[in-house]
């Protein structure tokens, strides 16, 4: 039975519809660094685990997401392993009508970095627009929230990047905001899906509400190659 494209996101993604993006060869693949951590492995053999690991410069950190158990290459070290859930939409996202959202670009690149450290809604930078499109509500000027898009493989694409200030959380924004980019999403033909860490059942259940259901389970391992 062949794997579903989601079982292996990272990998389904650099050698598909974001292979332009993508570092290394057939055995290894990465992001640019400074666009965003995630790195995969072609198959767990050992000259795929060598390829990983001359991808990695010394003192770097990767992250590698995968449905089964992932063997690092010698030379890296794994500084976390966490059990994370994949969630895929089941139903249509309800249509969002709210004229406070707006298109996010790259003049606004600084003041989502600036909310993604505060919030750390995952791995961020101030190039994640060149992986997809993102949206944001401003209050009083400010940025309040955003959410957007991460990776892309045939057919899929993942909703990312939800993440509203803590000054304005209990206010709905962050649904808001993510049903508007999973109907975007639709829009485009795709079908929206997502990662969240197993533990964080807040978003899981805000996730769950508008649609989103199981897939699968995750592991995300942060690894690291010494300086």
């Amino acid at each position: 039975m062949n794997p579903h494209p989601l079982d292996r996101p990272v990998w389904t993604a650099l050698t598909s519809l974001q292979a332009p993006l993508a570092e290394g060869g057939v055995l290894a693949r990465r992001y640019p660094a400074d666009i965003v951590p995630f790195a995969a492995m072609a198959d767990d053999r050992a000259e795929s685990r060598r390829a990983l690991a001359a991808l990695v410069a010394p003192g770097e950190t990767v992250v590698l997401a995968e449905a089964e158990s992932v063997v690092l290459p010698q030379e890296l070290s794994a500084v976390s392993v966490a059990e994370a859930v994949q969630m895929i939409a089941a139903t249509p996202p309800a249509a969002v009508d709210d004229p406070r959202i707006r298109p996010l670009t790259a003049a606004d690149a600084a003041e989502m970095l600036e909310l993604a450290t505060l919030t750390r809604p995952g791995p961020f930078s101030l190039k994640a627009l060149s992986l997809g499109r993102f949206w944001g509500i401003r209050i009083d000027g400010r940025l309040a929230a955003m959410a957007g898009e991460r990776m892309r493989q045939p057919g899929f694409t993942e909703l990312s990047g939800v993440c509203a200030h803590p000054e304005r959380r209990g206010h709905g924004l962050g649904r808001t905001l993510s049903l508007h980019v999973a109907a975007q999403i639709v829009a485009r033909g795709d079908t929206p899906y997502l990662h969240a860490y197993a533990g964080n059942g807040a978003a899981i259940g805000l996730y769950e509400s508008i649609g989103f259901r199981l897939r699968r389970q995750m592991k995300v391992v942060v690894a690291s190659r010494a300086a």
